[in-house]
């Protein structure tokens, strides 16, 4: 009879050690993360920043992040429910939102740094592939994009953040062969193509085909651009009006939202200590009346 070894003696078990949570979770590639974040010995705490792009089903999160012993920390952040301010109210999460959300991130911490006038980036987007260049007195603002999970394809909406960024004047390594619009054959990229993505003329020619041909799916899947008097010709319009709103003022604006009144309780009010002494008192009180009730039906039966 075959003797089989056991893989998994305890001297296995001894030694095993479980990863680490958020990689149990499948919430972070550690081995990406050790590469984006690695620094310099000779730059001396000097902090190494990601442009970090993620998507929720309603919302774009934008931030520049350090990696620091105590944990990650934020230098500055855009998201999509915020282009409400500056104009657009639909749409939220696709390619020429992401564009937006970057350009707003871009120019708030430019603005945070006060490089803002130093380094305007390239003001009307062509679809172009655009690098920024340094001034003489401060290099730019460098940081690296962080897709996370995400998988690279052309046309991503992540690469839509990261346009809007580099349009907005911050120095991220990058090519142009994932921007929509890039011909794989001729190893080029087409920027009209990238610029009708930039300004949302993909969803414009989706409204008009769907109206043609479905106009009852169309009143229905598009009701909240109807409902704002947005038809297909005009979003182009809409777009270049947030551009320019955002270059305007990218300051973080304060929530409009009135804090609730009376917060909901989930679980019961911690009583104090005279609370308690008295809840004793009241429950001793009842437990006496209640044996005092029983001695007198004792009585009554004898």
């Amino acid at each position: 009879m075959a003797f089989v070894k056991a893989q998994k003696s305890r001297a296995y078990f001894k030694r095993y050690q479980v990863k680490f949570k958020r990689r149990r979770e499948g919430k972070t590639d550690y081995r990406a993360r050790t590469r984006l974040i690695n620094q310099d010995k000779n730059k001396y705490n000097t902090p190494k920043y990601r442009f970090v792009v993620r998507f929720t089903n309603k919302d774009i999160i934008a931030q520049i992040v350090s990696a620091s012993i105590t944990g990650d920390m934020v230098l500055a952040s855009a998201y999509a429910h915020e282009l409400p301010h500056y104009g657009l109210e639909v749409g939220l999460t696709n390619y020429a939102a992401a564009y937006c959300t970057g350009l707003l991130l871009a120019r708030r911490v430019l603005k945070t740094l006060e490089m803002d006038e130093e380094y305007e980036g390239n003001v009307e987007a062509t679809g172009e592939d655009y690098s920024v260049e340094p001034a003489e007195t401060r290099r730019p603002f460098r940081a690296l994009l962080d897709v996370g999970l995400l998988r690279t394809t052309t046309g991503n909406r992540v690469f839509g953040a990261l346009k809007g960024a580099l349009d907005g004047g911050l120095d991220i390594p990058h090519s142009d062969k994932r921007f929509a619009g890039f011909n794989k054959e001729s190893k080029q990229l087409d920027a009209e193509v990238h610029r009708k993505y930039i300004y949302g003329g993909h969803i414009a020619d989706y409204m008009r085909t769907m109206q043609e041909e479905e106009p009852e799916k169309y009143q229905s899947h598009f009701s909240e651009y109807l409902k704002r008097s947005l038809e297909a010709d005009g979003l182009e319009e809409v777009y270049k009006k947030v551009h320019a709103a955002i270059r305007a003022d990218p300051t973080a604006k304060k929530s409009d939202k009135q804090p609730p009144k009376q917060h909901k309780r989930f679980n019961l009010k911690k009583l104090t200590y005279e609370e308690r002494k008295a809840k004793l008192i009241e429950r001793l009180n009842a437990l006496n009346a209640a044996a005092g009730m029983d001695e007198d039906d004792d009585e009554d039966d004898e």
